[in-house]
């Protein structure tokens, strides 16, 4: 069965089209061309800070309220925040809080990735427009359920790969679509990031200021160590999902949106950890391949950890691979291109040079593509969207795939149409998690 992204698009639209129970608190709220939009940034560490900046360059927005279980945390944003606008902020702990503000109309989520999705579907529920970083969700069940949760409430969903919204990598899609490296067959990722010892903190009292029942949110709830809060989570299996499913999804969505495919049906994964005997979970090394074996493409994806050789000079990347030549995306905004055996440079580009075409691209980046989000909150039309939340549910479920063929060391066979496992039902129940009490993704969103 063909599980190109066009299929994809439209069997989620079709799903869409189900009758629907209305929800019980949304917003009516139209937005004219002068309106104030008022956001809260859920997550106020590592990329919320890049949201508080990206959202405060935007034309009439205000963040009015920030959001973490970390009020230590808190009060350090709300000094930064009267410091560099001279305005103030409301804090608030409990996410929950916040959805019940009917004068919040964005909320941008940057908590750890096993809040991701119910904080999206909470925020649809409650008639908001989401920003959410990548991965969109933690595994691949409770992605499909953003999906139906956008479509249900008709909330704009904006997935934070920026990359999207880059004028030069924009460009290399329309090169390979239009055939100038030929017919593109495979796409390879790289993620080549330097990850330290983390070693092991063992567990401690839970630091004053931190709600760690609301940190746990819907994960399954372990004694609380400095080996989780507030990064290395990341290599956690109950809350981040590796380099694959961290850095990784930039790449991991540029792959599938070049190949122009959906979920493959064969997947295989092998790794593990070489380096360090720290607290990590998640493999240092961990290589993939995913099949498309009715298109007959194929998508290669490498995590290493330490010292590495470049490929193509690129370390964080993607190449992807045509019978007239290759195409290298050097991280979130350039791109170069080499043609035939003996690697002729062709046509490159990169955001605030000049194109393939001589013409000054501007710029991209988070900026960009907040600005872009915010478009289409104001013209309540998700069409515009650069990465929709079905981008969200395709580029992380890929990242989860690969996981989960790592941790059963098997080759996968997947159906695509079904978001299943073929007749395999160890596979299967790693597609979801069981969720603690107050913190459930619904079935029926």
């Amino acid at each position: 069965m063909k599980s190109s992204r066009r299929n994809f698009l439209k069997k989620t639209i079709g799903a869409s089209s189900v009758a629907l129970v209305a929800p019980t608190i949304i917003s009516s709220r139209a937005f004219g061309a002068n309106d104030r939009i008022n956001a809260a940034v859920l997550g106020v560490h590592g990329r919320g800070k890049n949201h508080i900046q990206s959202l405060m360059v935007q034309d009439n927005v205000q963040i009015t309220t920030l959001c973490d279980p970390d009020m230590d945390l808190l009060k350090e944003r709300q000094k930064e925040f009267k410091e560099t606008y001279n305005k103030k902020v409301a804090l608030e702990q409990d996410l929950r809080r916040v959805m019940d503000d009917k004068d919040i109309d964005v909320v941008t989520i940057a908590t750890p990735n096993h809040w991701h999705a119910l904080a999206t579907i909470w925020a649809c529920q409650a008639g908001k427009d989401v920003y959410v970083e990548k991965p969109g969700s933690h595994n691949i069940w409770e992605g499909r359920k953003m999906v139906e949760a956008a479509y249900k409430y008709d909330r704009i969903v904006q997935h934070g790969v920026q990359l999207r919204s880059s004028p030069a990598i924009n460009e290399a899609i329309g090169l390979m679509r239009d055939g100038y490296i030929g017919r593109v067959y495979m796409a390879r990722g790289l993620v080549f990031r330097w990850r330290e010892d983390i070693g092991d903190k063992g567990f401690s009292p839970v630091p004053d200021g931190l709600d760690y029942d609301l940190w746990t949110g819907p994960a399954h709830k372990r004694p609380f160590t400095r080996n989780l809060v507030h990064y290395n989570w990341h290599w956690h299996w109950p809350y981040g999902n590796g380099d694959v499913g961290n850095q990784g999804i930039h790449e991991t969505d540029l792959c599938m949106w070049g190949l122009d495919v959906g979920f493959p049906t064969k997947i295989t994964a092998m790794g593990g950890k070489f380096l360090w005997d720290d607290s990590k979970e998640t493999p240092e090394v961990l290589s993939s391949v995913y099949k498309y074996p009715d298109e007959d493409k194929i998508i290669q994806f490498e995590v290493r950890p330490w010292c590495t050789n470049t490929e193509q000079d690129v370390t964080v990347g993607n190449i992807f691979y045509g019978d007239k030549g290759i195409l290298v995306v050097d991280g979130y905004d350039k791109y170069k291109t080499y043609l035939g055996q003996d690697r002729t440079p062709g046509k490159s580009g990169q955001d605030g040079g000049e194109s393939a075409t001589g013409v000054d691209r501007g710029a991209g980046g988070t900026d960009g593509h907040f600005t872009n989000f915010i478009e289409a909150v104001r013209k309540h039309d998700k069409t515009i969207l650069n990465a929709p939340v079905e981008t969200a549910h395709l580029a992380s479920g890929l990242a989860h795939l690969g996981n989960i063929a790592y941790r059963l060391d098997r080759v996968l066979t997947f159906d695509p149409s079904a978001e299943t496992f073929v007749n395999d039902p160890e596979a299967d129940e790693m597609l979801t998690r069981n969720y603690r009490e107050g913190f459930v993704v619904p079935d029926k969103v």
